[in-house]
């Protein structure tokens, strides 16, 4: 049976997906994403490496030394509206009247924590004197500005941020207010800044457009006259063709009331396309909404320092590998010396079978081992934030290695994959550095170390009607899946998303 019309077709086409795309999207629905087969956890002596203070003090001036005249690119993913940021907020708005209710009554009413917090902290938030300003003339009692506040803060006759992506909201209060975008500026001019000149890029929505061009011109000159830098700011969107198939209980296209099919955003992992597209030899990855305040960016700044001299201390002995390889015929010492790297600083031990290679097969494993982007990844101590962490898995074909894996891709079911999970000592932050470009200058095909087995489905719904969603790759997870992957601990402080609003009352985010 002929699932798509000439409607559909044509919509496809509009959106740059192909027929078979699509077709295998359906058949993943069908016969489901498998689990993960976890090894054992990534720990401290054994895929995850710990530094002393002296040697990172020694890779940070590696990088200050080796990364003079290379290309540096602070990436950040930054498309987040702050809508989730604000649930706690809007759900309050529905359910209070203050005009027929009093505030103590409400919290007796709903053990409504989350909005009591909020409110006992309110003075602290860095929009809490704009807020005031414009309220204090409405304000007929305490519990009534309560109200005003939130209205005021969330709705679109007030400041709209319900509205607002996260990176321009204010987090931190100085003298003025400091949104995240600014902070990342701030980030850029520490550790990412080459001959002078710092260079972003963010991932944003098409609909934020207009306001992350403002908050640019508004704020990045003054920023580069603090830091004696210049900046050069670049966007992308997420692409539409990496948007997925969502699907009824009986996996046929699910159809929007017009008859259309509904496609839903894959998810982070469609940024391994935008990653494709930037030009530099050094990537730095880390979320919009983790930043710090002012007087903690050294320590962050260092610690991202630390990561890209281990990089480049890790690509200058690739790259000398990969050219011999390349040059020709190399020993049997020089091979064995080559995956002795490899294993012990690469996490990329030995293929089970690579005893039985012939000289020539060793030759062309090693070669396609080393000829891979690189990234290294912060890893900060597990203090029950939820979300993914470092593990030793093992692949279809037997093959082990290190990955980022987020607790949906294990079969909690499975006492002994459940004990694994329970054993993780660190947690995945998203603070990675990445090396795109292998020994002769070249720019990696990112698509083609993507494991396009490692997406989610999920259950959502829509128009009442209950429908499955496919996840790609996360960007971090199966998207770099075939990458050569280190892990590092980094400190606690390096770790400081804003997921709710009251995470800003953390004292990390208190200037």
């Amino acid at each position: 049976m002929n699932l798509f019309n000439e409607k559909d077709l044509e919509q496809l086409r509009v959106k740059g997906i192909t027929k078979e795309q699509v077709e295998a999207q359906i058949r993943i629905f069908e016969q489901g994403i498998p689990f993960v087969q976890l090894q054992e956890a990534a720990v401290v002596g054994k895929g995850v490496r710990r530094f002393t203070a002296e040697e990172e003090k020694e890779l940070q001036d590696f990088f200050d030394e080796k990364s003079k005249g290379l290309a540096l690119l602070k990436f950040v993913p930054a498309s987040g509206a702050a809508s989730r940021m604000f649930k706690a907020l809007f759900a309050f708005l529905d359910a209070y009247n203050p005009h027929k209710e009093a505030l103590a009554d409400y919290w007796n009413r709903t053990g409504d924590d989350a909005m009591k917090t909020f409110v006992e902290g309110m003075e602290r938030f860095p929009f809490y004197q704009q807020i005031q300003e414009r309220i204090s003339d409405r304000v007929t009692s305490a519990d009534h500005g309560v109200y005003l506040f939130v209205q005021e803060l969330l709705t679109e006759d007030g400041l709209n941020f319900g509205f607002y992506p996260k990176g321009l909201l204010p987090f931190h209060a100085y003298q003025k207010a400091a949104t995240p975008f600014v902070e990342h500026l701030k980030e850029a001019a520490f550790y990412a800044k080459s001959g002078g000149n710092a260079a972003l890029h963010f991932t944003i929505s098409p609909q934020h457009e207009v306001l992350f061009k403002a908050e640019e011109e508004k704020s990045a000159s003054e920023v580069a006259l603090e830091t004696d830098s210049q900046f050069s700011i670049g966007y992308s969107f997420q692409k539409s063709s990496t948007d997925t198939l969502a699907v009824d209980k009986e996996n046929q296209p699910f159809r929007n009331t017009d008859g259309s099919i509904l496609f839903r955003p894959g998810g982070h992992g469609a940024l391994i396309q935008n990653l494709n597209e930037v030009d530099a030899d050094v990537v730095f990855i880390k979320n919009i909404d983790n930043v710090v305040t002012e007087e903690k960016l050294e320590v962050v700044g260092n610690s991202k320092k630390m990561l890209a001299g281990l990089l480049l201390q890790l690509q200058e002995k690739s790259f000398h590998y990969a050219a011999q390889l390349e040059a020709g015929s190399v020993s049997e010492d020089q091979m064995k010396e080559m995956s002795t790297f490899l294993e012990n600083q690469l996490n990329s031990p030995c293929s089970s079978d690579y005893a039985e290679f012939t000289t020539e097969e060793k030759h062309r494993w090693l070669a396609g081992q080393l000829n891979r982007p690189i990234r290294i990844c912060g890893m900060v101590k597990n203090e029950g934030e939820p979300g993914g962490g470092p593990f030793w898995i093992k692949d279809a074909a037997g093959q082990v290695s290190l990955q980022i894996i987020e607790s949906a891709q294990i079969d909690r079911d499975n006492p002994q994959q459940d004990a694994i999970l329970q054993n993780s000592t660190h947690f995945n932050p998203v603070d990675l550095i990445c090396g795109l470009k292998n020994h002769k200058g070249e720019k990696y095909n990112l698509l083609d170390f993507v494991d396009h087995e490692q997406g989610f489905i999920t259950a959502k719904s829509k128009d009442g009607k209950e429908l499955k969603a496919l996840e790609l790759p996360g960007l971090w997870n199966g998207a770099m899946a075939f990458w050569n992957t280190i892990f590092v601990e980094v400190p606690l402080v390096t770790f400081n998303p804003v997921k709710t609003v009251n995470d800003l009352l953390k004292p990390s985010h208190q200037a």
